[in-house]
């Protein structure tokens, strides 16, 4: 196959960009099989690399469908024809600060063009062509030099492996390009490549239970968690575990300060009261995150990753504004050490949610690219963590693979069915909506008990605060819990009627049917095939409206 190469970097005090395998800089070592494509860079002296790029024709069919992989947990992943469109911002947020402050930050627009032209797409770590029931996968075995990603442009047969290597300074051999290649179905195809990724066998397994914040928010408090708690007594044999999400510390960033008016006993005290019930414990945290008022970000400024202009740079713009603690630093390596011991040891929890991972890797720093940061980051958690429970969420895909022993695969739901209003206007691709999380979960299925437990985000039963219909909610159940591995509801289960109790209990049931194939069957129509111990199924349901036409 005839491929073509570019790679950018600086040299001699300049920008340059090379066609060439080899030149007076450097020279590519390139294995190309039917089942493997590598591309290893051999640098003559010292360069600094911003990006590399590896186009090849494709002849692209009618009938075939891309998938698209999200960049990070929230990111819109699904299928697409050549006649659609990979959307991006709005006008409006591309033209004012908006985009940076919010739309952009936590997405890939700052190394990955958006044409929004019909059929130009793209893919993170890894990505595949269907045609019907045939698949063709490529994947990414290598993260930890930057962020592979792969570009089509299907009505001109073009497939590109780009690697977002930039800020990545080199003096010696590198390996650009480490892309496993497979054929055939679906299931077969990510059995194969998960396989030659070596996943650990602990990261497959099963949770179900509660976590708060989808009906209080950040306005939680000791009274609200012990009540919830107890509410759940009634189906206590489906439930594995209990979360604490966020509001009860003081500020973010402020972990070992939780609130005294909201939780005057501690967060041990809490604890112990799950753990009196038979759950395990489950606590949220954003590692990497200090909010702009809390003590730390005032207290310690030195340790906050600065943006070109040596300002504070913003990694998350909830809670009014939130910095990012730099991993490179020793004396924040050691903090967070220091706040995942007591959490983990003092506390007592048994499961850290681990939230805007995303933010460590916005910018290239200290001669590393985005991908090694992330990764470096990725591994610096697992450290932490040790051998209790990390459900990783807002983080890239890739470097989370082989780490975390869960992971959110969805955006958040939020409390409407379609999402607030802008949700419409396409704000970025990381909005919340129940429709878009259950985008997600339908095609982010390969990676549930392969690469970890998948966390489709929560479902809902209750009747109050919620802007859903009775469908949307038995909807959002139902597909959450036949491909997800982490099931948590979000309701005070001691308000529950009966019906609403055996629901409960049903969908914190794993089931036992599969979901063996996925696809569009009209404009806004996802139909499921299912096998189970009573045979083949079928669930179709309309995306948009939440409305299941097809149970059986």
């Amino acid at each position: 196959m005839i491929r073509n190469f570019t790679l950018a970097y600086r040299a001699y005090g300049q920008e340059l960009v090379s066609h060439a395998i080899e030149n007076e800089d450097y020279s590519l070592q390139i294995v190309d099989t039917p089942s493997h494509f590598s591309v290893t860079l051999c640098p003559k002296h010292e360069l600094k690399l911003r990006d590399f790029i590896v186009s090849s024709y494709y002849e692209f069919k009618p009938q075939d469908w891309f998938y698209a992989g999200g960049y990070q947990s929230w990111t819109t992943s699904r299928e697409y024809r050549c006649t659609e469109v990979q959307r991006n911002f709005i006008p409006l947020a591309k033209a004012t600060d908006f985009t940076y402050r919010l739309a952009g930050i936590s997405s890939d627009t700052a190394f990955v063009p958006y044409s929004e032209q019909p059929g130009e797409f793209h893919s993170h770590c890894y990505t595949y062509v269907r045609n019907r029931e045939k698949v063709k996968l490529y994947g990414s075995l290598n993260e930890k030099t930057g962020f592979t990603w792969f570009r089509v442009k299907m009505n001109e047969n073009r497939f590109e492996i780009h690697k977002d290597v930039e800020g990545k300074t080199i003096t010696e051999p590198l390996v650009l390009l480490d892309v496993a290649i497979f054929e055939g179905g679906y299931d077969e195809v990510f059995d194969a490549y998960f396989s030659k990724m070596k996943m650990p066998k602990t990261r497959s397994g099963f949770m179900s239970g509660y976590t708060s914040w989808y009906n209080y928010f950040q306005k939680i408090d000791e009274h609200i968690i012990l009540r919830d708690l107890d509410g759940l007594d009634r189906v206590q044999d489906e439930v594995t575990i209990f979360q604490v999400d966020d509001g009860y510390e003081t500020y973010v960033g402020d972990w070992l300060d939780p609130n005294p008016k909201k939780f005057p006993h501690g967060m041990r005290y809490i604890a112990e009261k799950i753990h009196a019930k038979g759950y395990k414990a489950g606590i949220w945290l954003a590692p990497f995150n200090c909010q702009i008022v809390s003590r730390t970000a005032k207290e310690h400024p030195d340790w906050l990753i600065k943006d070109e202009n040596g300002r504070p740079m913003l990694g998350c713009p909830g809670w009014g504004g939130a910095y990012t603690l730099d991993i490179y630093n020793e004396e924040v390596r050691a903090y967070i050490k220091h706040v995942f011991d007591v959490v983990l040891n003092g506390w007592g929890y048994d499961m850290v949610k681990l939230d805007f991972l995303y933010s460590q890797c916005i910018q290239p720093r200290a001669g590393k690219s985005r991908g090694e940061i992330m990764c470096d980051a990725m591994a610096f958690l697992r450290e932490c963590v040790g051998d209790k429970l990390l459900l990783g969420c807002g983080v890239p895909i890739g470097p989370a693979l082989g780490v975390v022993d869960a992971c959110r695969i969805s955006c958040d739901v939020d409390l409407a069915y379609a999402g607030k209003y802008y949700n419409a206007l396409h704000v970025n691709n990381e909005i919340p909506s129940a429709q878009n999380a259950i985008l997600n979960t339908v095609f982010r299925r390969h990676l549930n008990g392969r690469a970890f437990m998948s966390d489709p985000d929560v479902f809902f039963l209750r009747n109050d605060n919620l802007k859903f219909t009775d469908e949307q909610k038995l909807l959002l159940a139902q597909v959450n819990n036949l491909l997800g591995n982490v099931l948590f509801v979000s309701d005070n289960a001691g308000e529950f009627d009966e019906t609403q109790t055996e629901r409960l209990r049903k969908f914190l049931k794993k089931t036992d049917r599969k979901v063996t194939f996925a696809q569009w069957s009209a404009p806004h129509v996802l139909r499921l095939s299912l096998a189970g111990k009573d045979g083949e199924g079928l669930l179709e349901f309309d995306l948009k409206k939440g409305v299941i036409l097809r149970d059986e």
